[in-house]
């Protein structure tokens, strides 16, 4: 397959299209590739609207240091529903505006479901596998 070469603009152009995105200079030492992806991509972020709200969340979260492991990959929303079989039975729970509903009854968090289920103090989001499980460190 061959590759597809673009043309960059000039340095000029691209601190100039940098200002109007971004509302100040580019770093100096920034390379004009990276210029125009960046640049490129705002354009296309004005157009579609941008990164999903749960998304910016999360990355906000990384930003602020925490680990990525433990950002939520789906936010819950009413109307969400969440299976998660444990020791052979099947638990099916679904958000709501109140909280979480398991069989009838509503609980204040998933991790107040998943301590119900298992006897013990877990993640919620991680039991119900919304967040990533963290891999051995090395």
């Amino acid at each position: 397959m061959p590759s597809e070469t673009k043309t960059v603009p000039d340095r000029g152009e691209l601190v100039r299209a940098w200002q109007e995105c971004f509302g100040s200079l580019p770093p100096l030492h920034l390379s004009q590739f990276f210029m125009a992806r960046a640049v490129e991509y705002q354009a296309q972020c004005r157009r579609a609207g941008g990164l999903p709200a749960a998304t910016r969340r999360a990355l906000d979260g990384i930003a602020a240091g925490r680990p990525a492991c433990d950002q939520a990959i789906n936010a819950a929303k009413p109307g969400s529903h969440y299976v998660r079989e444990w020791n052979g039975r099947t638990y099916q729970v679904s958000a709501t505006k109140d909280g979480f509903v398991m069989n009838g009854r509503t609980w204040p968090s998933l991790s107040a479901i998943a301590q119900h289920i298992t006897g013990t103090t877990w993640s919620g989001p991680r039991f119900f596998g919304l967040t990533k499980a963290r891999g051995p460190k090395g």
